[in-house]
């Protein structure tokens, strides 16, 4: 995607050797998200070279997301505009399901084994900003952070590919109960029960980002992603059968290692 297009979007993607950096830039909305950005993201998503080794996501301002732009909602939006629930509400039921999957696709990239994906979270990420930190493999907060799932209390679900890492990380009860009431949690208790990986005063964001870059990217590219793609499969295959995607992974090491060192 061109500059322009993903200006258009509300978002900015920079790239520095091996580290891409995704930000929502729309701080005049706390970068509140819509579908036309659902969809960049998911373009920019099938575009990220190769080589990047570790994608950043990131909020422009004080806030990483608020989450669905509000006048999404709006009922007197024309029934024909695909950025309105009304717009969705006008097609089939399988034509609603289709369009929700392609948004979802904005945010199940971020899940790619080729990289690891980080974001770095500041002031709100509520709704939609709550599921697509979720998305990234880790979380950098800060103390000034509140993260909520919306969805229910506006009469929805989350459906932008929340709910399984949210369960898989505070599990079952704690996600229930924090989707359900739609509570507010702070950077603290993020902390505390595994939604976040550091947590850090908002001035020392970035320093702590370059720390972790700069340790994420020391080991081999090619283990790092075998690994995060072993984890990956961990809970959903049977033991023998992780114990059989270990032992292929590391057949795979030791070609490449013995090629390297010309053996």
């Amino acid at each position: 995607m061109t500059p322009e297009d993903l200006a258009a979007a509300g978002l900015r993607y920079d790239l520095s050797g091996a580290v891409a950096t995704v930000t929502l830039n729309r701080p005049e909305v706390r970068n509140a998200q819509t579908p036309t950005m659902w969809r960049a993201l998911a373009a920019l998503g099938r575009e990220i070279p190769d080589e990047v080794r570790v994608v950043v996501v990131r909020g422009e301002g004080q806030s990483f997301s608020a989450g669905l732009d509000r006048a999404m909602l709006d009922p007197s939006r024309a029934a024909d505009d695909p950025n309105s629930v009304a717009g969705l509400l006008s097609l089939p039921d399988d034509e609603i399901s289709a369009t929700i999957d392609e948004f979802q696709h904005g945010f199940t990239w971020l899940r790619d084994p080729r990289f690891i994906s980080v974001a770095v979270v500041r002031g709100h990420a509520i709704g939609a900003g709550f599921q697509l930190a979720l998305s990234c493999d880790l979380r950098i907060l800060g103390e000034d952070v509140q993260l909520c799932m919306k969805e229910p209390a506006l009469g929805m679900v989350p459906d932008l590919t929340g709910t399984q890492p949210l369960v898989e990380a505070v599990g079952y009860a704690r996600a229930l109960e924090i989707c359900a009431t739609s509570r507010q949690v702070g950077a603290a208790e993020a902390l505390e029960i595994g939604l976040a990986t550091m947590v850090c005063p908002v001035e020392e964001l970035d320093d702590a980002l370059a720390d972790l870059l700069a340790a994420l990217t020391a080991p081999m590219v090619g283990a790092v992603r075998e690994t995060k793609s072993l984890l990956q499969s961990a809970t959903a295959v049977t033991f023998d059968e992780q114990r059989r995607l270990e032992r292929q992974a590391q057949v795979r090491r030791f070609r490449e290692l013995a090629r390297l060192l010309g053996a």
